[in-house]
């Protein structure tokens, strides 16, 4: 019962946080609308910062430990291929259907959930990054690469043309241009003024508390239908929070991947979709209804799974 209730405060925070946006906009003291700005933030500063310092003052031979994040990635695959064959063969889902279904049940929101909920319970989320570069260089590229090819717009360029132009912006986020900066200058043994570590600290350290409470803010103003959702819509969510964690937690567990990894991974496995898979479902006009509902839907079940995951770990 100890374990239980303790297990339980650990999370006190993030709900703490998370709520209050979501109260704010359910009451309108802050419109649900800004929290488009508090993202911008998140996303373009205050999240690029923290992994910048994090990064470049990180043992980059622990960080990038080729056991752990081989497991991770082969299980990652292994989940994509079956979410894709569910898709074909289940909802006749077209290639456009297939990838971002493959994004929302493998991908996880790294800049607005994961680091957070990593900060608090391990006091460190430099193991995000190895995760980050892999799904932006994989799952990322490959779904843009899919939207790109067979979209219709583009004018006369070719579709692998289009495709390699559309992946390649996936590489220029403010995340992965600051997580491969830190990389190259910590590997290189650069030196970097301190006032500018100190500054990328100081404005990390608003990262968790912020993008929590931003996602709070955008979840408050928008509707949540459970019952006469789209077909497999409820079924995409709880493979992303459950099936596809309690799989990483296996997988772990039988190569014998050593702590911290096996907590922060497994972890990081149970977080909720990401919120770009909304920005690319509009963006591209494929199952926009479907894309949203799975990263609203995700976010709040990962939110109430946060104490099992903590408990298990």
């Amino acid at each position: 019962m100890n374990a239980v209730l303790a297990a339980a405060a650990s999370v006190v925070p993030i709900v703490a946080v998370f709520a209050g946006g979501v109260i704010f906009a359910r009451r309108k003291i802050i419109a649900a609308a800004d929290s488009a700005v508090l993202s911008e933030f998140v996303f373009r500063l205050a999240v690029p910062a923290y992994l910048f310092a994090q990064l470049y003052a990180a043992d980059l031979a622990v960080l990038f430990e080729p056991h752990s994040l081989s497991v991770y990635a082969a299980t990652a695959l292994f989940a994509a291929a079956v979410v894709a064959a569910w898709a074909r063969f289940a909802h006749r889902a077209d290639v456009r259907g297939i990838a971002l279904r493959i994004m929302a049940a493998v991908q996880v929101n790294s800049a607005y959930f994961a680091i957070p909920v990593l900060v608090l319970f391990f006091g460190d989320a430099t193991p995000i990054l190895p995760v980050l570069l892999f799904q932006v260089l994989v799952f990322t590229m490959l779904v843009v690469a899919v939207m790109e090819a067979t979209t219709a717009r583009g004018g006369p360029a070719p579709a692998w043309r289009r495709a390699a132009a559309g992946a390649g912006r996936s590489l220029l986020t403010p995340v992965v241009v600051a997580c491969l900066a830190a990389v190259a200058l910590n590997a290189a043994a650069a030196p970097v003024p301190a006032v500018l570590l100190r500054s990328c600290e100081f404005a990390g350290a608003a990262a968790a508390p912020v993008a929590l409470f931003a996602l709070g803010l955008y979840l408050g103003g928008v509707g949540l239908r459970w019952r006469g959702a789209a077909p497999g819509e409820n079924t995409l969510v709880a493979v992303k929070c459950v099936l596809f964690p309690l799989l990483m937690w296996a997988a772990m567990n039988l190569a014998g991947v050593p702590e911290p990894w096996r907590g922060s991974l497994v972890l990081i496995a149970a977080m909720p979709a990401p919120q770009n898979l909304f920005t690319i479902a509009q963006a591209y006009d494929t199952d926009v209804e479907l894309a949203a509902a799975a990263v609203v839907k995700s976010t709040i079940l990962a939110l109430c799974l946060l104490p099992m995951w903590r408990l298990l770990l």
